[in-house]
């Protein structure tokens, strides 16, 4: 099984940029697609971005789309999450999550995904 630990959360001004980062162990030398999601007070856990196993395939959510670039580097067996131009309302704890699936996959939707971290929490002020 694959275990994931996310760092780089913290506070920051609106405008502001700020980088996740997702740390893999385990079981890494399966292939597996990783997302990051985000959950704010009171609200669902929503996908923010995936990337597949290969790198080739990308999905952004309309919420940040524009503003966010997800990577991985597999060497590493880490991901990454680099949020820029952040709002107030990009407040809200970052997951991150895992699936063991063809080298091409992305998910979509929470329930694609069955590895997460504890989570971080990204706070931006106005």
């Amino acid at each position: 099984q694959v275990q994931l630990v996310e760092s780089g959360g913290g506070l920051v001004q609106a405008g502001g940029s700020l980088g996740l980062s997702c740390a893999a162990s385990g079981r890494t030398s399966t292939t597996y697609a990783m997302a990051w999601f985000r959950q704010a007070p009171g609200k669902e856990r929503d996908i923010v971005a995936a990337i597949s196993w290969n790198g080739y395939v990308t999905y952004y959510a309309d919420s940040m789309k524009g503003r966010v670039t997800i990577a991985r580097d597999n060497a590493k067996n880490t991901g990454y999450l680099q949020m820029n131009s952040l709002k107030p309302e990009d407040t809200a704890v970052y997951y991150c999550a895992a699936v063991r699936h063809t080298a091409g996959y992305v998910g979509r939707n929470r329930d694609d995904y069955d590895i997460w971290g504890q989570g971080t929490q990204v706070t931006v002020s106005s």
